[in-house]
């Protein structure tokens, strides 16, 4: 049966030691919680942390963030990056046993975490991310939307053993929403965020890369194009169309 290991993850942070080479995940997580809670002065807990971008968006707004993550490569990542004047900490630990009193955070987040695990697993991961939140406090969980290209793609280099992960799978927002539930908490909102650059600029730099071309990360917009990209993702933050259409998708979900 494949999987998704802790080695699979120490390889690809290696390899992605100068996060500058890493796509950002915009501001989505910041941007979707901070509808539904105030960040200032808020003790926040991110699983899976990565590169730690997600959590230093918010600490610019005034939020305590601890990150954890079981990759060593990870970490190094993390603290590299940290803003001077953040107040964030990083931590090695466990996902399945977090080493963190009960209800000690206003909010837990993850994203690209839960879809590495199987069923039982994914809720075993849940229960304890709910453990560790205070009553009233959300959790956030972003995870791959089904019915995208990527998903077709991904399962055809996952049956090639060509998947940096491992293995992956997916969830439509109604799953996601129904486990969420299932475990106790309250769905209070969900959004969809498209991929952006999208996935055939992405195919395409890596393409050339292999040559020796290297195109920038992230395509040169010209600003009122940017703009109008900008208002356009903005304006149908929540929608069905983004719910359905949109590569990632993400539960904010209330104990």
């Amino acid at each position: 049966m494949k999987e998704s290991t802790k080695q699979n993850w120490e390889s690809f942070w290696k390899q992605k030691a100068e996060t500058k080479e890493v796509y950002a995940n915009t501001d989505r997580i910041r941007r979707n919680l901070a509808r539904h809670l105030d960040l200032r002065g808020k003790r926040i807990l991110e699983v899976g942390a990565g590169t730690g971008r997600d959590s230093f968006y918010m600490a610019s707004d005034g939020a305590t963030l601890v990150l954890l993550d079981y990759s060593m490569n990870s970490l190094k990542i993390i603290k590299k990056g940290i803003p001077p004047s953040a107040t964030i900490s990083a931590t090695g630990g466990d996902a399945f046993a977090l080493p963190f009193l009960d209800e000690s955070f206003d909010a837990v987040f993850h994203q690209g975490l839960l879809e590495h695990f199987r069923p039982a697993e994914a809720e075993r991961l849940l229960r304890e991310n709910i453990r560790v939140l205070k009553r009233g406090g959300l959790l956030v969980v972003d995870v791959p939307q089904r019915w995208h290209i990527y998903t077709v793609i991904k399962h055809v280099l996952i049956a090639l053993n060509s998947w940096f992960a491992g293995w992956e799978r997916e969830f439509s927002v109604r799953e996601l929403r129904s486990l969420l539930k299932s475990l106790g908490t309250q769905p209070v909102y969900a959004y969809g965020e498209w991929m952006y650059p999208s996935l055939f600029y992405r195919t395409f730099r890596e393409a050339l890369y292999k040559l020796g071309i290297k195109l920038p990360l992230y395509p040169r917009l010209v600003p009122p194009i940017a703009k109008l990209r900008e208002k356009i993702r903005h304006a149908l933050d929540g929608s069905v169309i983004k719910l359905y259409t949109a590569l990632s998708i993400g539960v904010i979900a209330r104990k």
